[in-house]
């Protein structure tokens, strides 16, 4: 096969080496970025056990760090306009890993939250910049399916993040816990270094402040952007809180389970990964705002069944939240850049900013209800966050698919 149709203005092709390169590279790069991001929410117990804290303080340890992602996203996406893609996401998930080492070795806890923090706002050049890089690399007809890879990665990252953490944690403590995901965060970019095959379409952009400034504050201004912004923000915060402290929930009585059991009910994550492609299908059947809706409904539903006392029911509760969180989120995400009225990359920046912020809220201020009315506060609370949500999709976001 030529270079010229392996590599030509229609960008990559499946079946050629660089793009199934890519492919690799940027499942890896997933991993690495969400292994990290989420591998104290096992340890959560520990954490607070450790350094003497309460649930709610032991939580920032995630916290810190989707607040530092936030916040990071929107900066990370105009080095990458200027610098390239590739180079400005290897710089930040190699930082993050140094951060990562830095936070477990810090004399107080304070110091590490001031570690995952910045570790934080490193890694949102992950996401800021993996789906641009696609973009510009791939022929347009598979660029979807390519995206699905790297998701893909994300998922697998969160999941392998929390499974390996949590009990190598409970036989060595939390800080081995952790070093041991940065050390598979490690492995995960030195493949994408190798891998990742050279940018071959980017042009630097350097925006300028003033026209920057315009594109995110035109896209605020929209009602049904701000609603889409919302609906990452209560129900991304309303997901974390309950999988932060259904550790602390597990551990104490009727359950008592240890640490190392308990991380096997982020198991459940995996249902993510059937619903949100399916979501998607759907949505371009019957239109985005009734999935939309349907998401939150199942969401409430599992977040509802968690408050039976019986570790069966509450797993497939977790189940069924999870499924209904990220059906909603595979079509707000999509919503998000088709709605768009000032540049789409700006557009998804937003989301992100507003899913990452409502993570690092709302899964700190669930371990204020569950100090102040058990496992019932925390539930009570996301049952809150999933009802404003849907009734603000039900109210202002249009019916039609097309946004």
């Amino acid at each position: 096969m030529s270079a010229v149709s392996l590599m030509s203005s229609e960008g990559l092709q499946p079946g050629s080496p660089p793009y199934r390169r890519l492919l690799v590279a940027l499942f890896f790069v997933g991993v690495a970025t969400f292994a990290q991001l989420y591998s104290p929410q096992g340890l959560l117990p520990l954490i607070a056990e450790d350094q003497e804290v309460s649930a709610d303080q032991a939580a920032l340890m995630v916290s810190m760090a989707t607040l530092g992602l936030a916040l990071g996203v929107i900066p990370w996406s105009y080095i990458g306009d200027a610098y390239g893609r590739k180079k400005a996401m290897v710089w930040a998930v190699t930082l993050a890993c140094v951060f990562s080492v830095l936070t477990v070795i810090m004399p107080t806890f304070a110091l590490a939250l001031t570690m995952r923090f910045v570790e934080g706002v490193m890694l949102g050049g992950v996401p800021a910049l993996a789906v641009a890089y696609l973009s510009e690399e791939v022929s347009p007809r598979v660029a979807a399916v390519a995206a699905g890879t790297y998701i893909s990665g994300t998922t697998a990252g969160g999941l392998s993040g929390r499974l390996l953490a949590a009990p190598v944690g409970e036989q060595l403590g939390w800080k081995p816990g952790m070093l041991t995901v940065t050390g598979l965060a490690v492995a995960c970019v030195a493949v994408f270094v190798l891998t990742a095959p050279r940018a071959r379409n980017f042009t630097p952009r350097r925006s300028n402040p003033r026209q920057a400034a315009g594109q995110l504050v035109g896209n605020m201004r929209s009602p049904g952007l701000r609603v889409i912004y919302l609906q990452g923000f209560l129900t991304m915060g309303g997901f974390v809180a309950m999988y932060n402290f259904m550790a602390f929930h597990l551990a104490e009585p009727p359950f008592g389970l240890p640490v190392g059991v308990i991380s096997l009910i982020f198991l459940a994550y995996v249902a993510g990964t059937f619903s949100s492609p399916r979501a998607g299908a759907l949505a371009a059947r019957v239109g985005r705002k009734p999935v939309l809706i349907g998401g939150n409904v199942l969401m409430l539903s599992g977040v509802v069944l968690t408050l039976v006392p019986n570790v069966w029911v509450l797993i497939v509760g977790m189940v069924v939240m999870t499924s209904g969180f990220f059906a909603s989120h595979a079509v707000a995400s999509g919503w998000s850049g088709a709605l768009a009225v000032a540049g789409r990359s700006q557009s998804a920046s937003l989301y992100n900013v507003g899913y990452y912020g409502g993570s690092s809220l709302f899964g700190y201020v669930g371990g204020i209800f569950l100090a102040a009315a058990g496992w019932a506060g925390t539930v009570g609370m996301v049952i809150a966050l999933t009802v404003l949500a849907t009734v603000l999709v039900t109210a202002v976001l249009p019916r039609d698919s097309s946004g």
